[in-house]
């Protein structure tokens, strides 16, 4: 097995191994900018762990994790020009660096060079990556969707809000860790364990960005923060806020989320001061708890060795003591 820190070097080295010169400059521009700002690459590393964590050689999973990370940065270009988000991992969004025309385009480019990278695999693996792949994308569109249907909504329940954040990202942190399974031709029992593990850490881990989005720092969080604020976006910790307020207080959170300002400052620090006072701070993080846990329980069901647990276990916790 190899640590975090050596599968993210061998991601960012197959990344460069892959670009091309090509032309239109302004097609392809953009993704090599977005894919070169970087991040932690979770959902990839994840891909490249789990093939070793069933006995497989890392490079075999190159391709597919590289399919994930492509596919992941598409959905972000999309993403920030749907939130008209400035920022992206501390830089400029794509859409502000060149336009929304160059976002949309180069995005759509990014899904169909995600698919090819299938192509390196043998028929019967590339058909259930394939399988799989179109399953998880789709179902981060349609959470995507929810999510900005949500903005609107008013009837929004954390079990919505829970089945959302499942399709927009938990799903895809799962997809990426069932890939490495499926290249280790591994069981079908663990195949199916695996992709459990990764949808509750992955329900933990957006939760968690939840929480940062309101509570980070700026200095290291790399987005904007109070983005999902300004954006009326019904988070867990505002259901949880709306739910556990005095009459007064949630009338006050309701209007402030029925508001777009031009100055959002005060906005941001009444909402917040909001979420601490009613206990939804407090509610937000024993939740990424009881998934994490959950995540943990399911590890102990798989038929691998018990230091191949203690590397997930180990990922895991260390995700969730993540500040950024």
């Amino acid at each position: 097995m190899h640590s975090i820190y050596q599968y993210q070097e061998f991601i960012s080295e197959y990344l460069q191994s892959q670009y091309e010169i090509k032309e239109p400059k302004h097609l392809y521009e953009p993704i090599h900018y977005i894919l070169d700002l970087g991040g932690k690459r979770i959902r990839p590393v994840l891909t490249l762990m789990t093939a070793e964590i069933f006995d497989t050689d890392y490079k075999k999973a190159l391709p597919a994790a590289l399919a994930v990370e492509v596919f992941h940065n598409f959905s972000l270009v999309h993403d920030d020009i749907m939130d008209d988000a400035p920022l992206r991992r501390g830089q400029a969004t794509v859409h502000e660096k060149w336009n929304i025309n160059t976002g949309i385009l180069s995005g759509d480019a990014m899904l169909i060079l995600a698919y090819q990278y299938f192509e390196k695999y043998q028929p019967k693996i590339f058909r259930k990556l394939a399988k799989l792949f179109s399953k998880t994308a789709l179902q981060v569109c349609e959470g995507q969707q929810w999510d900005v249907d949500f903005e609107t909504r008013i009837d929004v329940t954390i079990p919505d809000y829970l089945k959302m954040i499942e399709y927009k990202t938990a799903v895809l942190v799962a997809a990426a860790m069932k890939m490495g399974a499926i290249i280790a031709k591994t069981s079908k029992e663990n195949a199916n364990l695996i992709y459990d593990f990764g949808l509750n850490l992955g329900l933990a881990f957006q939760l968690q960005d939840d929480y940062l989005d309101a509570f980070g720092d700026p200095e290291t969080f790399g987005k904007q923060v109070g983005g999902d604020i300004i954006e009326n976006k019904k988070t867990y910790l505002y259901l949880k806020a709306l739910a556990f307020s005095e009459k007064k207080e949630a009338q006050q959170l309701t209007s402030l989320f029925a508001k777009q300002l031009h100055h959002n400052s005060d906005k941001i620090s009444s909402v917040k001061e909001i979420f601490n006072n009613s206990g939804a701070s407090k509610a937000t993080q024993d939740a990424i708890q009881e998934f994490t846990f959950k995540a943990f329980e399911i590890i102990e069901k798989m038929n691998i060795d018990d230091d191949k647990k203690s590397i997930l276990r180990n990922f895991g916790e260390n995700l969730m003591g993540r500040k950024v």
